[in-house]
C-alpha cells in the first residue's frame, strides 16, 4: 500500500510540473517571440543555403537566442552526427576547430570581426582539410574582408575535398569569373610597365648598372634560399675577384660559382638560340650540370637514382623521372603551353619541373632560372625569389601541391611586377612614366631589391 500512495504522488508532481510549463510557455510575451523572428532572419539572411540545413520556425526555442544562433547549434549538431575520423588526434583536432568556427561565426554576427578572423585562422589550423571550416571562412573573407581571391581559393579547396558541397560549389560559380578578372587585369598592368621598360635604350648607363647590381643579387638570393649563409657582399667578392671568403665552407663557394655559371650559360646560349618552343633535355641538364658543378660534378647533369622527399611532398620514383621530365619538355613545346600568358607559363614551368624533382641536389635554381629563361624570352625582367621570403614561397609551392596552382604564378606575377618597377625607378628619368613609382624606398630596400637584368656576360 505504501508503494502504491509513493507512486501516485510522484505521478501527480510529475502532471504538475508539465502543467506548469505548459503554462509558462503560454504566458511568455509577443516581444519576445519577434526578437527570436528576428534573430532568425537574420541568420537565414546571411546563411540561407549553408551546408547545414536550417530548422523549421516552429523548433526555434528561447534557448537559441541567447547562445550561437540557428547556423551554429546545426553545426554542433552536425558535428555530433558525423562520424569520426579514426586517429584520435586528428578527431580531437575536428571537435577543436568546429566549436572555433561555432565562436567565429558568433563573433561575426555581433560584428566582432578581429576576434572572428583569428577563431577561423585557428579553426583551418586545426583542421586545414575540414569543407565546411574553408567554405565558412571563405564566406567571411569573401563578404567581410572583401578578399575575393582568398575566399575562391578556399571554396576550391573544399570543393576538391567534397565534390557534392553545394554550399562551396555556389560560392565558386559566384566568384570563380571575378576572380579570372582580376588575374587579367594584373597580368595587363604588368605587360605596361615591361612595355615602359623595353623603350627605355639598352645602352642608358643607369639601365646598365642596375643589371650588374642585379646579377649579385640574384646569386645571393637564390643560393641564399637554399642555405647559403654568404652575404651579399661576401657575393659580391668572390664574383668579382675570384677570391676565397674565409671562414665559409667550399661547398657555400662553389655553389655562388656554379650559379654564376649556369647564369651566363643561360644568357650567352640559351637566350640567344632557343626559342621557347625548342628547348630540350639536354638544356635543362646543362643549367643543372652548371649549378651543381662546383659542389657535385658526379651527380651534376644526371638524373636522381635514389628516391628523395621534400616536406610533405614525394616527389616520382626514379625510374620515372626521365620519362615525366620529357613530358615536361613536350609541354614546354605544346601549342598549349606557348598560348598562355608569359609568366604563367614560366611560373607553370617553374612548378612542373620542382614537383617532379629530377635531380639530387640543385632543384629549386634550376627551376627559377627556367623560369627566368622563359620570362626573358618574352622581354621581360627575369625575377629572383627573395632569400628573406623564402617561406612565403615554399608555402605557395605547398598550396600548389595540395591542387591549386593559382597562387604561386600570383606570387611569381607579384615578383615580376616588383621587378619591374625597380627596374624603372633605377632609370630616374623614365620613372614618372609610373606614378606608382613615386613611393619612398629605404637604402637597405634598393640595395637588397633591385633585380636581376641581362647584359652580355651578365644575365
Amino acid at each position: 500500500m505504501n508503494r502504491v500512495t509513493f507512486f501516485v504522488i510522484f505521478l501527480s508532481g510529475a502532471v504538475f510540473a508539465l502543467l506548469v510549463s505548459h503554462l509558462s510557455n503560454l504566458r511568455k510575451t509577443p516581444q519576445h517571440k519577434t526578437s527570436v523572428q528576428v534573430f532568425r532572419a537574420e541568420i537565414l539572411n546571411q546563411y540561407k543555403d549553408t551546408f547545414f540545413p536550417l530548422p523549421s520556425a516552429g523548433t526555434i526555442d528561447v534557448e537559441e537566442e541567447s547562445t550561437l544562433g540557428v547556423v551554429i547549434k546545426n553545426l554542433q549538431k552536425a558535428q555530433k552526427s558525423s562520424k569520426p575520423p579514426k586517429p584520435i588526434e586528428r578527431k580531437a583536432n575536428n571537435q577543436e576547430a568546429l566549436a572555433s568556427l561555432h565562436a567565429a561565426l558568433e563573433k561575426r554576427l555581433q560584428g566582432h570581426h578581429d576576434k572572428a578572423l583569428k577563431l577561423f585562422q585557428h579553426a583551418v589550423a586545426l583542421a586545414p582539410t575540414h569543407p565546411d571550416v574553408l567554405n565558412h571562412y571563405g564566406e567571411f573573407l569573401e563578404h567581410t574582408q572583401k578578399d575575393v581571391v582568398e575566399a575562391d581559393r578556399l571554396y576550391l579547396r573544399a570543393l576538391s575535398l567534397s565534390p557534392s558541397h553545394n554550399r562551396a560549389m555556389t560560392n565558386r560559380q559566384r566568384t570563380s569569373p571575378v576572380v579570372d578578372a582580376l588575374d587579367k587585369e594584373n597580368l595587363k598592368r604588368i605587360d605596361d610597365k615591361r612595355n615602359t621598360l623595353g623603350r627605355i635604350p639598352s645602352a642608358d648607363s643607369s639601365l646598365r648598372r642596375a643589371k650588374r647590381e642585379a646579377y649579385f643579387q640574384h646569386v645571393y638570393h637564390s643560393v641564399g634560399i637554399e642555405g647559403n649563409t654568404m652575404s651579399l657582399s661576401q657575393t659580391r667578392v668572390i664574383l668579382e675577384t675570384g677570391m676565397a671568403v674565409g671562414g665559409k665552407s667550399l661547398i657555400e663557394h662553389g655553389e655562388i660559382l656554379g650559379l654564376d655559371a649556369a647564369l651566363k650559360y643561360l644568357n650567352n646560349t640559351l637566350l640567344r638560340g632557343k626559342p621557347p618552343g625548342r628547348l630540350e633535355i639536354e638544356d635543362i641538364l646543362a643549367l643543372h650540370r652548371r649549378v651543381m658543378g662546383y659542389v657535385e660534378p658526379f651527380e651534376a647533369g644526371t638524373f636522381r637514382r635514389t628516391q628523395v622527399f621534400v616536406g610533405g611532398h614525394v616527389p616520382p620514383p626514379p625510374s620515372e623521372v626521365s620519362l615525366q621530365v620529357a613530358q615536361l619538355v613536350n609541354w614546354l613545346r605544346s601549342d598549349e603551353a606557348l598560348q598562355l600568358h608569359p609568366i604563367r607559363y614560366a611560373a607553370l614551368a617553374h612548378y612542373k619541373l620542382v614537383y617532379i624533382h629530377p635531380f639530387t641536389d640543385g632543384n629549386g635554381r634550376t627551376s627559377r632560372l627556367l623560369m627566368n629563361l622563359i620570362l626573358m624570352q618574352a622581354g621581360y625582367a627575369p625575377v629572383i625569389i627573395p632569400k628573406q621570403e623564402r617561406q612565403r614561397y615554399y608555402e605557395y609551392l605547398e598550396v600548389a601541391n595540395s591542387g591549386d596552382v593559382r597562387p604561386f604564378i600570383r606570387y611569381i606575377a607579384e615578383c615580376t611586377e616588383q621587378t619591374l618597377e625597380l627596374y624603372l625607378w633605377a632609370t630616374r628619368e623614365y620613372s614618372a612614366q609610373i606614378p606608382a613609382l613615386s613611393a619612398d624606398l629605404s637604402a637597405e630596400q634598393d640595395h637588397e631589391r633591385i633585380i636581376l637584368g641581362n647584359d652580355d656576360d651578365i644575365v
